[in-house]
């Protein structure tokens, strides 16, 4: 991406040709929709025009809550153009958490679909994608020709969300120039002859949807859209679009190749690179995913919401990046490890024109993190000889399932919620599929006789289904550390012998 750019909302190069397509909408599935470069441009400048006439101040924030479809991008470029902030809302979150986002934000006005307007139209105004009537997205937008508002250089273009270990989401202000040096420092990675061709699942209220997407606008290509991560769909539109290039998280492709004769017969010869993050990810499922796509080239990549993706690349010498390897930083200037026992092992710090400078409304925290321009990630890296860098862990308790972020304590809470129970403690599990998946001991109260199922199913009824433990093993007490706190590691070390011994059941019946 070359051509210069000051406003986020303004991707597209105009000097590619318009006519190029740009989206293709699955949502319908027998009814694609489909639309040119040129004809989201002046969408997304009607949005522009729409909001501008609304009167509200520079900056205000402008929420979009909705599974993926074309309008949410409409939505999301044109806020920033007319020098809004766009506030993709985690729409998986609770309502509580959802409620507290909109008073955090002091969110203006949203964008919604119809299966979410009633959980925003009691508190912000709406403009409804699903709604066919005057009032509705389709009859109020109309393509317009909009001059993007010039950005001051430290000005905020997007707000993500992103949970937090009290349980309460953290706003991270993220700036129009900062996420334009992240597109212009990782533009190689996608490079190919023609144009690109890329297919969307992941939610575009995570940071791996929403910047995929900005780079297939950055460089005029084809984004092929699907509400959401379905295995079969999903493989159908790998083969009938032609797809090239792919972002993804290692749970879906774990799904994708769990099956052989999902990929079997099916000409994906257009796919050339497939780039994973967002979760960690095994030799074993580095090594199915190529053999199910033997000419393609696989990279597993790193990046935060708070610091952006623009963190490794390929080595400068050429050297192939090892199977699991994150790649060799961008700049030696811009990354650091600390803490740890030598000097090639340690948590990684990150200073770069993308990273936040500072969460919203949260100074503490923010002193926490950010400590002159570096941030603090928590995770904890370990650098080879050649200067490859590898994912070990987090420095904290959080976890990472199917690319959710899960705190321990908030499951905790989840199940204790339950009148049966007394105390739980939650651990993360190693899992192929979904790179942990959380576990749980738990303490009943006196004369219960609660079981597993009952639990998870109160667990599934009361938080989000990624937060509910896979496994549950019922204890008289849990185990103390010196400190008086709950002995989380001695847990951790029970629940992999539990689970190399498939003992989990066993194990539940005999204290049932």
């Amino acid at each position: 991406m070359t051509h210069s750019l000051k406003n986020l909302g303004d991707l597209a190069d105009p000097r590619l040709s318009a006519d190029l397509p740009a989206i293709v909408d699955l949502r319908l599935p027998d009814s694609p929709w489909s639309l040119t470069h040129g004809q989201a441009d002046k969408l997304a400048g009607g949005v522009a025009a729409w909001l501008a006439a609304r009167g509200l101040p520079p900056g205000a924030r402008i929420a979009i809550a909705a599974l993926n479809r074309a309008e949410y991008l409409l939505a999301y470029f044109g806020i920033m153009r007319a020098g809004f902030v766009a506030v993709p809302i985690n729409i998986k979150q609770s309502q509580e958490n959802i409620d507290y986002v909109l008073r955090d934000a002091d969110v203006a006005l949203a964008f919604v679909d119809g299966a979410r307007r009633a959980s925003f139209e009691a508190t912000v105004p709406v403009l409804d994608f699903d709604d066919a009537g005057p009032q509705g997205f389709a009859a109020q937008i109309e393509p317009a020709e909009f001059a993007a508002v010039t950005p001051a250089p430290q000005d905020i273009a997007q707000m993500l969300y992103t949970s937090g270990s009290t349980g309460k989401p953290k706003g991270v202000p993220l700036t129009h120039s900062g996420q334009l040096w992240a597109l212009t420092a990782t533009a190689g990675a996608a490079a190919g002859g023609g144009q690109a061709r890329y297919l969307l699942a992941q939610p575009l209220f995570h940071m791996n949807g929403l910047f995929m997407a900005k780079r297939a606008f950055s460089g005029n290509s084809l984004l092929v859209i699907q509400p959401a991560f379905d295995v079969a769909a999903y493989a159908d539109a790998l083969e009938r679009y032609r797809i090239t290039v792919l972002t993804a998280v290692p749970t879906m492709f774990a799904r994708l190749v769990k099956d052989p004769a999902l990929l079997n017969g099916r000409d994906l010869s257009a796919l050339e690179r497939v780039m994973l993050g967002s979760a960690p990810m095994t030799v074993a499922l580095y090594e199915r995913i190529q053999q199910a796509l033997p000419g393609v080239r696989i990279t597993h990549g790193y990046g935060t919401t708070e610091a952006g993706p623009a963190v490794f690349g390929p080595h400068p010498d050429g050297l192939p990046t090892p199977p699991l390897a994150l790649g060799y930083p961008l700049s030696q200037d811009q990354v650091r490890l600390t803490g740890g026992a030598g000097p090639d092992e340690g948590v990684l710090l990150m200073r770069n024109p993308a990273v936040l400078a500072g969460y919203h409304n949260l100074p503490e925290k923010s002193a926490q993190v950010l400590d002159d321009g570096w941030y603090y990630s928590g995770d904890v890296m370990r650098r080879d000889a050649d200067g490859f860098y590898y994912f070990v862990g987090r420095a904290d308790d959080m976890f990472v399932c199917s690319g959710e972020n899960i705190y321990p304590v908030e499951v905790e809470k989840l199940l204790e919620s339950h009148p049966d129970v007394r105390q739980s403690c939650v651990v993360p599990l190693a899992d192929e599929e979904r790179g942990n998946i959380p576990v749980a001991f738990v303490v009943r109260r006196a004369g219960s006789s609660l079981d597993a199922e009952a639990l998870k199913q109160h667990a599934l009824a009361h938080g989000p289904a990624y937060q509910h433990p896979r496994r549950i093993r019922f204890v008289d007490d849990l185990p103390w550390a010196g400190t008086n706190k709950v002995d989380r590691n001695a847990l951790l070390l029970q629940a992999r012998e539990l689970e190399a011994r498939k003992d989990w059941a066993h194990a539940q019946k005999e204290a049932a």
